[in-house]
């Protein structure tokens, strides 16, 4: 029987002498939650956790593209693409993706996140031509105009890792956890490549078709602790790996909120963790709002919550909002969080 072990995630300015610190953020947490496949949850204090457990979420993370994790980062989403199902068609066009781009720096981005081909629930599979052709030059063009900070490249592709890497961009965001080109962990091995894996059931085309798991939180953990150990074999160090859980790939409502109320037990994959909710449909769902551009509030509460469990990167559209938002939230919560 394999246990996963949960942190009951604090932050404030009390802290207990029995608290111990988790992955050198702003958090620490003095109990974990068991969970199992075969047995009740239960409640147990973090000192009683198997040691090789511990280790994992006590251990502070690593930089990742020169960015320190030991406070909230921001990611700010510059779709390239016609279609996405937020703002597609705002940056297809050079100068434009430049201008937006150098704008979520000036509001407080702290990594740029440029994709070229639409991930959205029903999207359809784009050329590797025209996907290089959407980022490459929108990434050389920020380099020019004097963006200094990191750049990854949203794509599943080796081929367009390989152009966007050429053009400026330092990390490499893959949304199907490096399932789908076989030859794209071995190109960011090469090149030593920080990578972010993230979960999905299915193929953007597919993947909201009845998605179904005997227990989400657990299966998708699995899924990424197993996609996580082939790379770290492949040559890639756990600390250059960020985790994403996937919410909205190929997840319905209740997987989505499953994941979101338990969160924190990525932290035992023992890597940093990024959540990416910005307006997806559930947002529009529970917060009435049914125009993606309409979701920002929605957005920044979940983000919020993330970073109450200890999620140490947001996926973003409203930069400046939720930057607002987290200083604020930083503050109220431990004037040590900043």
């Amino acid at each position: 029987m394999t246990d996963y072990f949960r942190p009951l995630v604090q932050i404030g300015p009390a802290r207990p002498e029995t608290a111990v610190p988790l992955a050198g953020g702003w958090g620490w947490f003095t109990h974990v939650e068991v969970l199992s496949r075969n047995a009740p949850a239960q409640v147990i204090p973090a000192g009683d956790m198997p040691t090789d457990k511990a280790a994992r979420l006590t251990a502070p993370r690593a930089p990742i593209a020169g960015m320190s994790l030991d406070r909230p980062r921001i990611m700010g989403i510059l779709n390239t693409t016609p279609d996405s199902f937020s703002d597609g068609g705002q940056h297809a066009d050079v100068a434009d993706a430049v201008t937006a781009g150098l704008a979520m720096a000036q509001s407080g981005a702290d990594i740029i996140d440029i994709g070229g081909e639409s991930t959205r629930p029903g999207a359809s599979f784009v050329p590797i031509e025209t996907e290089i052709k959407r980022t490459a030059p929108a990434i050389s063009a920020l380099r020019a105009a004097g963006l200094t900070l990191p750049i990854s490249i949203d794509t599943r592709k080796a081929a367009v890792a390989e152009a966007a890497v050429g053009a400026g961009a330092n990390l490499v965001n893959d949304v199907s956890g490096f399932t789908f080109d076989p030859g794209l962990a071995p190109f960011c091995q090469k090149h030593q490549l920080p990578v972010c894996v993230m979960h999905t059931q299915g193929d953007p085309a597919t993947m909201h078709l009845n998605p179904s798991y005997s227990n989400v939180v657990l299966d998708v953990y699995d899924t990424l602790e197993d996609q996580i150990s082939k790379l770290e074999t492949g040559g890639i160090a756990r600390n250059a790996i960020l985790a994403d859980p996937g919410i909205g790939f190929g997840k319905n409502l209740e997987h989505n909120l499953a994941l979101l109320a338990r969160i924190s037990i990525f932290h035992m994959l023992g890597t940093a963790l990024l959540l990416g909710v910005s307006r997806k449909k559930f947002i529009g769902t529970l917060g009435n709002a049914p125009d993606a551009k309409d979701r920002a509030p929605g957005s920044i509460g979940v983000a919020l919550a993330g970073l109450a469990q200890g999620v140490q990167l947001v996926r973003v559209h409203d930069v400046a909002e939720t930057r607002q938002a987290i200083a604020l939230w930083c503050a109220a919560s431990s004037e040590s969080i900043l």
